[in-house]
């Protein structure tokens, strides 16, 4: 969330002290990469923490075997 928040607000901060509405192409490109790579990390990050659930509730018994300290290192580090 701080990722994609600090990606847009800078540029729309500056643009609402000094009275403008321009912004560059590369910025505006740079803004649309950073804030799609953020948000893609965020939902693969979600989508790790929705499957450590589902298995916890409905695995619970084979949850120590399919989610161990290293899967879970291996899944936080996929999604970063």
């Amino acid at each position: 969330d701080l990722g994609c928040i600090s990606t847009t607000l800078p540029k729309a901060m500056a643009n609402a002290l000094w009275d403008t509405r321009a912004i560059p192409y590369q910025g505006c490109a740079a803004q649309v990469f950073f804030y799609i790579f953020f948000f893609g990390s965020e939902l693969s990050l979600l989508t790790v923490m929705a499957y450590d659930c589902y298995v916890a509730i409905c695995k619970p018994l084979h949850y120590g075997s399919l989610v161990g300290s290293r899967a879970c290192a291996q899944m936080a580090a996929a999604a970063w």
